[in-house]
């Protein structure tokens, strides 16, 4: 059997562990191929901004990483010499850690991220840290560090956020996988806008321990990528109890032996799948969003899945009360700050606030947020606690009365904003962050054709389900993705010559 030649746009770990096997590619070639789109495209080109730092030891690290798989004959780890940006909210050893903000430009980790740590013992290249809305206190991907990110599908648009520079990268081409946090909808938003896939887990399967914080509640940190078996593979290796974070203690043994092994094409068939009304737009700005959401329903249908319409009364005034992450983030961030390691540009929340290097939008929030002295003892914080247990079971006993495997919806019910706008509208995280129930984002399709935007814009599907439940979502997200193949990379990023 003729292997087929390695293509490096829409490359996936599978077809990079082939082409390393077939010994028509080497982790040196992979690397210098994706250094030469960032240069293309990054500052150059559309200048999608998606990335703050570039490995500056990549070619070297490619270079031991090439030595490593030929002294082990092949025998490496599940991610060897595959290419990966972080969002540049989670901390690396031996590049800077910045979120975006200028103030934190030269700061420097002591350790990696737990989950950093668990891809480089995996064989992972870190390529690069991506740019990112500062402090991921927003969902336009704007910083005073990077500037504006760009959706590579229509430059007048944002990426999504706050993980929207590892969003624009990887739709570009840019490395294989990527990481998010995601404290309201940040891994999830980028996926939607640059039709990719990504997973927020459940609360306790991966650990935030060295990423940047915003809640000790709502933080969880995932994988994006552009194909789900590629984000299952990433997720695989995320997973796992962390001392540092003890809430990962809830998760041991709750993840299957490997998440991309359990992958299951045929997952649609017999599913119950609910489109809970609370989650869709009415209005015609939402008709460009409804049509191609109700084209999934039919195609779901088509493979097997039965589609339950329903509605939960209560629930949108519950859900805009669940937020918990102004009182919580003063004191997430001195921890962080604490834990940092020593001979820091920044040693504390108060010091980063009043340097006041934040952009606009961001210093008026992180004012607000020091102003409340002790959050977690705050009334109003204890009261929305109670609510997420609240809408927890309100979301659960609805599923369990209707029978239902999942719930899917749409996860912004517009498109994706324009470059400008300060905030992101109409996304539907809630129903995640609110409940810390795991959630898959995935390309269900694209909007009409514009000028702008010459394959129209992205708009991703979300399907949640309860606790520990990724293995099934994975499946079914990975069922319609097999079935529909709606990913198409951008017009604007090309294959160089």
């Amino acid at each position: 059997m003729t292997t087929p030649p390695f293509a490096l746009e829409e490359a996936t770990v599978d077809s990079i562990h082939a082409a390393y096997r077939a010994g028509t590619l080497t982790t040196m070639q992979l690397v210098q191929a994706y250094l030469a789109r960032i240069d293309a495209y990054d500052r150059k080109g559309p200048a999608l901004r998606a990335l703050l730092t570039v490995n500056p030891k990549a070619l070297e690290e490619a270079a031991r990483l090439d030595a490593e798989y030929k002294a082990k004959k092949g025998q490496v780890g599940p991610l060897h010499g595959i290419p990966v940006i972080l969002k540049d909210n989670f901390d690396t050893k031996d590049m800077p850690t910045t979120g975006g903000n200028l103030a934190m430009r030269d700061s420097r980790p002591s350790a990696d991220a737990f989950t950093v740590q668990r891809m480089r013992a995996a064989g992972a290249l870190i390529l690069a840290k991506s740019n990112l809305q500062e402090f991921a206190r927003g969902g336009v991907s704007v910083s005073s560090l990077g500037g504006q990110v760009l959706n590579p599908y229509d430059l007048t648009r944002t990426p999504g956020g706050s993980s929207g520079g590892t969003g624009a990268a990887l739709a570009a081409n840019f490395a294989v996988l990527g990481t998010g946090s995601d404290t309201g909808q940040s891994i999830r938003s980028p996926a939607s806008a640059n039709a990719l896939v990504g997973v927020r887990p459940t609360r306790g399967l991966v650990s935030r321990g060295g990423v940047m914080p915003n809640s000790f509640t709502q933080d969880e940190a995932g994988p994006i990528a552009r194909t789900v078996k590629d984000a299952a593979y990433l997720l695989d290796v995320m997973a796992g109890f962390d001392p540092r974070d003890p809430v990962t203690a809830l998760g041991v043994g709750k993840a299957p032996a490997s998440y991309a092994a359990a992958l299951d094409a045929s997952a649609l068939r017999g599913a119950r799948i609910g489109v809970m009304g609370n989650l869709y737009g009415k209005e015609p700005r939402h008709a460009e969003v409804n049509r191609v959401m109700e084209q999934a329903m039919r195609t779901m249908e088509a493979q097997g899945a039965t589609v339950v319409r329903f509605s939960v009364p209560g629930f949108d005034a519950l859900a805009a009360n669940v937020g918990t992450d102004r009182w919580e983030a003063r004191a997430a961030f001195d921890k962080y700050f604490a834990e940092l390691g020593p001979r820091q540009p920044v040693t504390s929340f108060r010091q980063l606030v009043d340097s006041r290097t934040a952009s606009p939008d961001i210093q008026k929030t992180m004012e607000a947020e020091i102003a409340i002295e002790d959050g977690l003892a705050n009334a109003t914080y204890r009261e929305r606690m109670l609510n997420r247990d609240k809408l927890r079971v309100l979301v659960a006993a609805k599923m369990a009365e209707l029978k239902l495997d999942a719930i899917l919806y749409p996860l912004q019910r517009v498109l994706v904003a324009p470059a400008g706008q300060p905030d992101q509208p109409e996304r539907n995280g809630v129903l995640s962050h609110g409940t810390g129930f795991p959630a898959v984002t995935f390309p269900a399709g694209f909007s009409t054709p514009t000028a702008t935007a010459p394959i129209g814009v992205p708009i991703g599907a979300e399907l949640l389900a309860l606790d520990y439940t990724e293995p099934r979502l994975l499946s079914l997200a990975y069922a319609f993705e097999q079935a529909t193949h709606a990913r198409k990379p951008p017009q604007s990023t090309p294959p160089l010559d």
